[in-house]
């Protein structure tokens, strides 16, 4: 007889992913996610030691993504530096990541773990932008200006309800975009 199909480690991270876009991460439970998957809960166990294990585990691969495939992606895409800044910005706040982005800002007000993991996060982003704006301009103070602007245009663009008379939202942050990264 063959051994029974596990459910892969990996399943339940992105299980409890979706899980922290959705709902936060109060609940990410283990029958929760084996009910959603359509599996037992002894599959998680024979994965994970615990929850706090797979929580580790739904940051860790939330950072990965997050930050090094971000980077290996702008990489290997190439282009200027103004074409790898718009890129950035397009994949650290995609549809796929942006909700988890969310979710963990909202989580780290009140966990210090994750709240370190944030600054982790948000720290190698501003490195990357400091890295290809100061392609761009070559001022220090300004690149760090420009930097901490366009990290905080991505991230209000998501909590600001305000309309734009005269334009949509997208010609706004097209415009804004292109003064952060013009000369």
């Amino acid at each position: 007889m063959p051994p029974p199909v596990r459910t892969p480690r990996q399943a339940w991270i992105d299980a409890a992913l979706a899980m922290l876009a959705e709902s936060g991460p109060d609940a990410i439970r283990v029958e929760t996610l084996a009910t959603a998957l359509g599996v037992t809960r002894g599959g998680f166990y024979r994965q994970f030691a615990g929850r706090q294990e797979l929580l580790d585990a739904v940051l860790d691969t939330w950072e990965h993504r997050s930050t090094d495939e971000v980077r290996a992606r702008i990489e290997h895409e190439g282009g200027d530096a103004g074409s790898k800044v718009r890129r950035a910005g397009l994949l650290t706040f995609s549809k796929e990541l942006l909700p988890v982005d969310i979710a963990v800002r909202e989580w780290s007000r009140r966990d210090p773990a994750v709240a370190a993991r944030l600054a982790r996060v948000d720290n190698n982003r501003m490195d990357l932008l400091r890295e290809l704006l100061g392609a761009i301009v070559s001022d220090p103070e300004e690149v760090e200006a420009r930097s901490l602007l366009a990290f905080s245009l991505l991230i209000g663009n998501h909590l600001i309800a305000a309309e734009h008379p005269g334009g949509t939202r997208d010609q706004v942050l097209t415009a804004a975009g292109r003064l952060l990264i013009t000369p």
